[in-house]
């Protein structure tokens, strides 16, 4: 695990989130330009000391679930969170075609429809028409 580069890439991450993005609100005094560390950790579920310490390079060895809750709470893309576990030193989780993922450009988008109803949806399945190796068989 590189410490450094974790810390690093987490730093910046939090950096470029801004509170719009994730449904806080900005507050009139911010003395950081995008998340603070204790938002983080709040979005992930996770301590603020225990985030803290990963940002400062003095923290653990993060679990596979700590990460997958950073990269829930930071938003990270699959590339990213795919790049968070290789920093960390785990393998890189296994990708699982899911129904219920909503990328997350599309939740930044929803995340600002403050005052609008808004649901998502899946794309219709295509019928993959008839078995065509069953229909081979059968004669």
């Amino acid at each position: 695990m590189n410490r450094a580069e974790l810390a690093s890439f987490l730093r910046t991450r939090r950096e470029a989130l801004q509170p719009e993005d994730v449904g806080l609100p900005r507050g009139q005094r911010r003395r950081t330009g995008g998340l603070r560390r204790e938002e983080v950790a709040t979005l992930s579920g996770m301590s603020t000391d225990y985030y803290s310490r990963l940002e400062q390079q003095r923290g653990p060895h993060p679990s596979a679930q700590m990460l997958a809750a950073l990269a829930r709470g930071l938003r990270l893309s699959l590339a990213e969170r795919d790049h968070l576990f290789q920093l960390a030193g785990h393998a890189v989780p296994h990708r699982s075609v899911r129904a219920d993922h909503v990328n997350p450009g599309m939740m930044r988008i929803l995340d600002r429809l403050q005052d609008t109803p808004a649901q998502g949806g899946q794309p219709p399945r295509r019928d993959p028409g008839p078995d065509r190796a069953g229909d081979r068989a059968a004669r």
